[in-house]
């Protein structure tokens, strides 16, 4: 990821929860806030009741490469959480990216020339 940096402290996860926006899809809750800096920050949470280690690891990935694979069409300067759900476990890849784009364009965060 070029263009992003990662949410790796508390404190920056609860800023962003406290006093940014957010988004709820079926599969995928997205918050945002805006950083005052020239890159993106990112952050992926998956709670332990989505299922065991190695499905919180699968679902990490697969939402970190859809962020990667669509982070040229995202503006700049901007914090973003990405919370999977329970039904992210069984949403197919293609759903999943949906709803985080439907999510990206319902925050304003999503580039207008984009064609996703």
């Amino acid at each position: 990821m070029k263009f992003t940096a990662s949410l790796k402290k508390n404190f920056e996860f609860k800023r962003v929860y406290a006093k940014g926006k957010s988004h709820a899809a079926p599969s995928v809750v997205v918050y945002c806030r805006k950083n005052n800096g020239s890159m993106n920050r990112l952050g992926i949470t998956v709670g332990s009741k989505v299922g065991n280690a190695v499905v919180r690891n699968r679902i990490r990935r697969r939402l970190k490469e859809i962020y990667r694979l669509n982070e040229s069409c995202v503006r700049p300067g901007y914090d973003i959480i990405l919370v999977a759900r329970l039904r992210s476990v069984e949403a197919p890849y293609l759903r999943l990216q949906s709803e985080i784009l439907k999510s990206f364009r319902a925050l304003g965060i999503l580039e207008e020339t984009a064609s996703v």
